[in-house]
């Protein structure tokens, strides 16, 4: 034990407290809420600790990439993934991301600063995200509740596949921008286009798309060099065992209050961004 805690005790303390204190409050926001972390760890990055908006997204899609593994394992393990509905969406986002890197990097070997783009487009995204959260439920009943009887309806249904594939094209070019959307954007869209499927099959879809895309827009952001490590090893350090306190708070706390809470934070932190 002595010998363990000589080799792990110097590897924390050599992260710095504030990338750790990072880490640890957006990991306790995510298990309280349920919310995804890239809707709220990169404006608090940018808000809260000054990080640049580049090096926030690219260290944030690989902070989701690497924690929502194990999500993916057991949501496979418990038959949970829609891997016909995942490949759809890969379809879409996977080319998307990897066409919206070369702009970026088209856009930086120009000269211009893209800080500014990506400030603009993470601020749209948080307050389309607060709305979201807040009439998911809305949506979801009206599309479950409404079998042919809407024009809307009828046209998810006839061309639902074709649906999937644009939803993946969006979903990449936004969260490549932006570390936004593949969570409460990405599960909204699901719970409309299928909205018979189980929430837990829902989820489990979702963030088997996640994952990759995530991380191959992360990958993008390292070869920029928008990636901070260190920065990365204390919100892993600080966010994990912070997700599962949070989890065990949230089961106490109704959750139409954390849903109100969250979506009204999410609209601040994107207006702030927007001015």
């Amino acid at each position: 034990m002595e010998e363990f805690l000589a080799v792990v005790v110097p590897i924390v303390l050599s992260f710095e407290l504030m990338h750790i204190a990072a880490g640890s409050l957006v990991g306790f926001v995510i298990g309280l809420t349920g919310v995804g972390g890239g809707s709220l760890m990169t404006p608090i990055l940018v808000l809260g600790f000054g990080i640049a908006p580049a090096i926030a997204v690219g260290t944030d899609l690989l902070y989701a990439a690497l924690t929502k593994c194990s999500g993916v394992f057991f949501h496979h393990r418990h038959k949970t993934v829609d891997w016909r509905i995942v490949g759809l969406l890969g379809a879409g986002s996977v080319p998307s991301s990897l066409i919206t890197l070369a702009l970026l990097e088209q856009i930086k070997a120009a000269g211009f600063n893209s800080d500014r783009f990506m400030m603009l487009t993470l601020s749209v995204m948080l307050v389309l995200t607060s709305f979201i959260i807040l009439i998911k439920g809305r949506l979801v009943s009206y599309v479950s509740h409404h079998h042919g009887e809407s024009a809307i309806v009828i046209i998810l249904k006839a061309y639902r596949a074709h649906i999937t594939v644009l939803s993946g094209v969006a979903l990449g070019m936004l969260v490549t921008i932006s570390s936004v959307g593949a969570g409460a954007i990405g599960s909204a869209i699901l719970f409309l286009l299928y909205p018979h499927k189980k929430p837990i099959s829902i989820v489990g879809t979702d963030i088997a798309h996640a994952v990759p895309l995530t991380a191959i827009a992360g990958m993008g952001h390292l070869h920029f060099g928008s990636v901070d490590y260190d920065l990365l090893s204390g919100l892993l350090v600080g966010g994990i065992p912070a997700i599962y306190l949070g989890s065990l708070i949230g089961r106490h706390i109704p959750d139409r209050w954390l849903r109100s809470a969250i979506a009204l934070l999410l609209f601040a932190m994107g207006v702030k961004l927007a001015l």
